[in-house]
């Protein structure tokens, strides 16, 4: 779990917003975290205080002079006890007194008194966000080193539209992951494809196969979380994109092709995760298929171009990790196709035990030998394959020095 052994403690401001940081508290604990709650005297007129601490089992604090603190420093204590304090849903009035430094309620004072990373996801409408007053505390904020993620635009509480909207709970889980996680990629640029590729017979028909994408997803954000700048160029998938991964949809082999070679020779690291399909029809036919006479079409096949090993052969080339699945001799074909493409790594599975599922089982192949990592989810596995990739090339790179 992503935030296992994290205490976060979670500070709720008076907006509408406020009934999605219940929804935001269960998303932190299943991602391993202890959460305590402090809100302002305004979040309780929206959410009561009881619904926290059913969902918590801790104590919700509201008042600076709360009798359970013993010395009377509830804005030390519990700012001493935790690893990062997020407040969400962050109103323009919070915004502007912590910008000023003011500190008249617990939630402020103790953003003010703490020595561990402040995040905040605002919550307002889109005037308000577009002020020149709240503009202004806001780049304060950040110049002070206050991280902020979102808003997001869309419809409003109010019944506008625009930018203010918080960001619902699963995009602010996924930045505080990637917020809180080490940095060993900060300033590296990763290339992944992922996904099936569909290669059209004729306007209705083609050839595809059953890879979900899941696996390549997962490594874009495991990727992002370590700090790269991460661009995916996926084939037909039915996934939401990664938050803070930049995603490019692609169809056929030959738009993965070009979506890759744009950005092939800038990256650091590609990994070609994407199932693409080997042939593809010499012409596309205008019209569907009829049946003549009871006979099958005749389909005349052409090789798609291979993306990786064309990238592999690039002058300067990045870091190169290709996947091979495999429904039979899976070391043999895994460590052929890795020296025949010429890249320092591949991933190999057989596609029995993971193709298009939510867990699976790889082997890593690499100049030093195989690596059988344990089976489990993708996720998991993505973040185990993704270490193993920057050892490789801290090794190769100390060599090279």
């Amino acid at each position: 779990m992503e935030l296992q052994d994290k205490t976060i403690l979670l500070g709720v401001c008076g907006g509408v917003a406020a009934y999605k940081a219940a929804v935001l508290l269960r998303e932190m604990q299943r991602a391993g975290a202890r959460v305590r709650v402090v809100m302002t005297e305004a979040a309780t007129r929206f959410v009561t205080p009881l619904t926290f601490q059913a969902l918590s089992g801790e104590a919700v604090y509201t008042d600076l002079w709360d009798e359970r603190i013993d010395n009377g420093m509830a804005h030390i204590d519990l700012s001493r006890k935790v690893d990062a304090i997020l407040v969400a849903p962050a109103t323009a009035d919070f915004l502007a007194r912590l910008a000023t430094g003011r500190a008249d309620d617990l939630l402020s004072t103790l953003s003010l008194a703490r020595d561990v990373p402040l995040f905040v996801a605002p919550a307002m409408n889109r005037q308000m966000w577009e002020n020149p007053a709240t503009r202004r505390n806001v780049e304060t904020l950040r110049s002070d080193g206050v991280s902020f993620f979102g808003p997001a635009s869309g419809l409003q509480a109010c019944g506008e539209e625009g930018e203010g909207r918080m960001l619902e709970p699963e995009d602010i889980l996924e930045a505080l992951v990637a917020a809180l996680a080490p940095k060993r990629l900060a300033g590296k640029k990763v290339l992944l494809t992922a996904g099936p590729t569909f290669e059209a017979l004729d306007p209705v028909r083609g050839i595809t196969n059953l890879s979900s994408g899941k696996m390549g997803y997962a490594l874009a954000r495991a990727a992002m979380q370590a700090g790269a700048e991460v661009s995916l160029v996926s084939g037909p998938v039915a996934l939401p994109a990664p938050y803070g991964v930049r995603v490019k949809s692609v169809t056929s082999a030959l738009e993965m092709r070009a979506a890759v070679m744009e950005e092939a020779a800038a990256a650091d690291i590609f990994i070609a995760v994407a199932a693409v399909a080997d042939y593809r029809v010499d012409e596309v036919r205008a019209q569907k298929h009829k049946k003549e006479n009871g006979r099958p079409p005749e389909i005349r096949l052409v090789a798609n171009p291979d993306i990786l090993a064309e990238v592999a052969a690039l002058p300067e080339p990045p870091f190169c990790v290709g996947f091979a699945a495999e429904s039979e001799n899976l070391e043999v074909f895994a460590e052929e196709k890795r020296k025949r493409k010429k890249i320092p790594l591949i991933v190999a599975n057989l596609i029995q035990e993971g193709f298009g599922g939510q867990t699976n089982r790889v082997i890593l192949f690499d100049d030093a030998g195989s690596h059988p990592l344990p089976p489990g989810e993708k996720q998991v596995i993505a973040q185990q394959l993704l270490e193993h990739i920057i050892c490789l090339m801290e090794k190769t790179y100390a060599r090279a020095g």
